[in-house]
């Protein structure tokens, strides 16, 4: 749910910062109330801040000795977005802030990159992500370069100043200024170089592949053609150029929004199409038959990816509603499995260990050992282009060598939208009277780490869950068996139902 312009005077941050309507809940002046909010926490929050503890320690172990606090600063493609950034870094150097300003628009994990690259102790991104068009944000990425965890949001949150404070500067709200002391900084240059030192590029000039890449109008346009072209990839693409509407179409990665995508790779036989939504968090891959792999297949694909071609070591976390296949990849490879709730910035509080080989969540955010602790679209769509490469195979002949391997997991989501008073008769009832058989199979054991997943003897499970964003039960179901899944849905629909009342 969006912020309108009637929570102006009320913000309201979230693990993806503040989003709200352009223009209504998202105004110039509104940005600089956060922004002015965002540098009371750089000066005065005691771990996370310029002279924090967590903050120095992070510097004196990885060498960085700023005199100054250092920001960075960068959007995305949408509407208004480059003139909100230019608010955001003026209002920051206002405050006596070092800031370096993208000369591109930005993808939200380079962003995190060049956070952890250059030290800096945060980063600001105008971005919407892969809400509607008319919505847009700001996002505030702490000196970790992940996901701001709950009590950095706090602290911000409750400094942020009223529309009426004298804090404010009319200067700071022009549009198309951007102050002199603001640097203007290549991020894509350095990210891209990284990516030539980290993927394997000989294998990928050796492939001679044949690529298809659908930007969506956003922020990986700057970066996909690129890399690729650099590393002899042929190169076919679409939706290249800015468009704020997006076609038309919803701005995310999935299969209804890539079906041009998939119909370029059937008629150019291409090897494989990737995909990312506007500013880069989620991917979507297209195998050469034109179809749309999903997430749950991605994840335990690059899993044995990482294990057997790059030698990866640790442990492997994901989301409760995440397929177990996962599970089955780790087991193989003897490695510990951690299960977090919903969100990715459980998996991001894992990954900053360093512990972690792989994080991943359904919804198609995956992080990997050794990168950013938090979601890249675009470093898994790369790292999807080099596992063909190394392997010197299709998609198609990889996943049927790997299901050869491993079982293949058959899985089904559906939301169903139900009023706030529904679902909180939904979650009592479940609570007080959890079913102890669904689909004529008895219950093994009900995991209550998010909502209420229902695990079945055989292994297959039911989840049900309320959305932390709309007012909707969402429905998941994962099994070995191809037919169980629609029925285990099915079962899932019956219960809600007569537990709504």
């Amino acid at each position: 749910m969006y912020n309108s312009s009637t929570m102006s005077e009320d913000i309201k941050f979230s693990t993806a910062g503040f989003r709200a309507v352009t223009a209504e809940g998202l105004t110039a002046v509104n940005v600089q109330r956060l922004i002015y909010g965002i540098c009371a926490h750089i000066f005065e929050h005691p771990y996370y801040g310029f002279e924090g503890e967590g903050y120095r320690r992070y510097c004196a172990e990885k060498g960085f000795k700023h005199k100054k606090p250092l920001v960075l600063v960068g959007h995305d493609t949408r509407f208004m977005s480059e003139q909100f950034a230019k608010i955001a870094a003026n209002a920051l150097s206002a405050n006596g802030i070092t800031v370096k300003f993208a000369q591109y628009p930005l993808p939200t994990p380079v962003a995190e990159w060049a956070v952890m690259d250059q030290g800096a102790v945060g980063a600001v991104v105008i971005t919407g992500s892969e809400a509607p068009y008319y919505i847009n944000g700001v996002k505030w990425i702490p000196f970790y370069g992940g996901i701001a965890n709950n009590e950095v949001i706090a602290d911000i949150e409750k400094r942020i100043p009223a529309a009426s404070s004298n804090l404010l500067k009319m200067s700071s709200i022009e549009y198309d200024y951007l102050n002199s002391a603001v640097g203007i900084f290549n991020f894509r240059e350095e990210y891209l170089n990284y990516l030539q030192k980290t993927l394997d590029v000989k294998a990928i000039k050796k492939a001679k592949l044949k690529i298809g890449i659908d930007p969506f109008y956003g922020t990986a346009t700057y970066y996909f053609r690129d890399f690729l072209e650099k590393n002899g990839v042929e190169i076919n693409a679409i939706h290249e150029n800015v468009d704020p509407l997006f076609g038309g179409k919803t701005p995310n990665a999935g299969p209804v929004s890539l079906e041009e995508l998939s119909k370029l790779i059937v008629s150019k036989r291409l090897s494989l199409g990737i995909a990312c939504n506007p500013d880069c968090d989620k991917f979507g891959i297209i195998d050469s038959s034109g179809k749309w792999i999903s997430p749950n297949e991605i994840a335990p694909l690059l899993l044995e990816h990482l294990m057997k071609n790059k030698k990866s070591s640790g442990r492997v976390c994901r989301s409760v509603i995440t397929t177990h296949l996962i599970d089955a990849v780790a087991k193989a490879h003897n490695l510990l499995v951690r299960e977090t709730p919903v969100g990715f910035k459980y998996i991001g509080e894992l990954m900053v260990t360093g512990q972690y080989i792989l994080g991943a969540e359904e919804s198609g955010g995956i992080s990997v050992k050794g990168h950013i602790p938090d979601k890249d679209g675009l470093f898994i769509c790369l790292l999807m282009v080099e596992l063909l490469a190394v392997e010197g195979k299709s998609l198609i002949q990889i996943f049927k060598e790997f299901y050869k391997k491993y079982n293949v997991y058959y899985d089904q989501k559906v939301s169903v939208p139900k009023t706030e008073l529904e679902i909180n008769n939904i979650l009592e009832n479940l609570n007080i009277r959890a079913p102890l058989s669904i689909n004529k199979m008895s219950v093994w054991r009900i995991d209550q780490t998010e909502g209420f997943k229902f695990i079945l003897k055989d292994g297959s499970w039911l989840a049900i869950r309320a959305s932390n964003t709309e007012r909707l039960i969402r429905l998941y179901a994962e099994s070995k068996d191809e037919k169980l899944p629609a029925q285990l849905i099915t079962e899932g629909k019956k219960i809600i139902e007569s537990f709504s009342k």
